[in-house]
């Protein structure tokens, strides 16, 4: 069963769906969000949320603050701190629910929510269980593995630029999220109409910026005790898998590592069987399992 749900975060109404399971409860829960710039509709094309409620969880899926059905201005603006307080505040949300248990909430998160709930385990001891796949390591060393130098200098020019024009008053200034020639344009052209419709493929040109000062992965080793799994895809060059391998080699137990073949929107693709299953599984193992 799914219900449409609404919950505050900074003042912020956030929008959302939430799955529940067959069964008495009270169940184990989850917070599910999708990547960068993404909005929940997206994840109907890869729905780990379904394989997780089909386990026997409840899942909360939502819009991040500024976008698609979330309250939030200037639209599509990805402020990593504010996305990170939003999962707190869906768990919140979900302690309330008199469906869930709350002594067993995990939260699991794909490429820019994957650094997400990193972080939020790190500081969130309500967190049992944590899934970070193809996750954002470090935005800093992204940037300079992604962009030229002369690029990268041209980019700080415009977040300048468009920091004055704020200060005046003017717009935040806007920028294709994925554009026509990236490699990635050819998968989210593989997405039915329908759900393209409902990603405008813009983001604020300040986006970039804030992504560039994201660390996510910097308190890695402090997510322990709470179970950790990162799931890596060996030939990702988005949130590059050499780097998401150091940070795994940097978490404490308990963890564990899931690699395959494939690039960053293999988890979306071919490899979205073995990484949900994965997932499912490691949830049931420490939510269910040891309950």
């Amino acid at each position: 069963m799914k219900r449409d749900v609404e919950f505050t975060s900074a003042g912020l109404t956030l929008r959302g769906w939430l799955f529940l399971p067959e069964g008495e409860g009270p169940h184990p829960a989850l917070v599910v969000t999708d990547g960068f710039g993404s909005v929940k509709d997206l994840l109907l094309d890869h729905p780990y949320h379904e394989v997780f409620a089909a386990a026997g969880f409840v899942v909360l899926v939502y819009d991040h603050p500024c976008c698609g059905d979330s309250d939030g201005l200037p639209r599509y603006e990805l402020d990593p701190i504010a996305q990170q307080r939003a999962y707190r505040d869906a768990i919140t949300f979900l302690c309330l629910q008199p469906e869930v248990d709350p002594a067993r909430i995990g939260i699991w998160g794909t490429s820019y929510s994957g650094g997400h709930v990193l972080t939020v385990a790190a500081h969130d001891r309500r967190v049992k269980c944590v899934v970070a796949q193809c996750f954002t390591v470090s935005g800093a060393r992204n940037q300079l593995r992604r962009y030229t130098p002369d690029g990268l200098a041209d980019m700080r020019r415009r977040w300048d630029a468009d920091r004055l024009a704020r200060a005046c008053g003017e717009e935040a200034e806007t920028m294709q999220q994925v554009p026509d020639t990236a490699p990635s344009a050819a998968y989210y052209a593989t997405l039915p109409p329908e759900l393209r419709a409902k990603w405008p493929n813009r983001i604020t040109l300040r986006s970039l910026e804030m992504y560039g000062e994201y660390e996510p992965a910097a308190i890695v080793d402090r997510i322990s005790p709470t179970p950790l799994l990162m799931v890596v895809a060996l030939e990702d060059v988005t949130t590059f898998a050499d780097d998401c391998l150091e940070a795994y080699s940097r978490a404490r137990e308990p963890k564990k590592l899931v690699t395959f073949h494939g690039d960053h929107y293999s988890f979306y693709t071919t490899q979205f069987p073995l990484a949900s299953a994965a997932a499912r599984d490691w949830f049931v193992e420490h939510l269910q399992e040891s309950s």
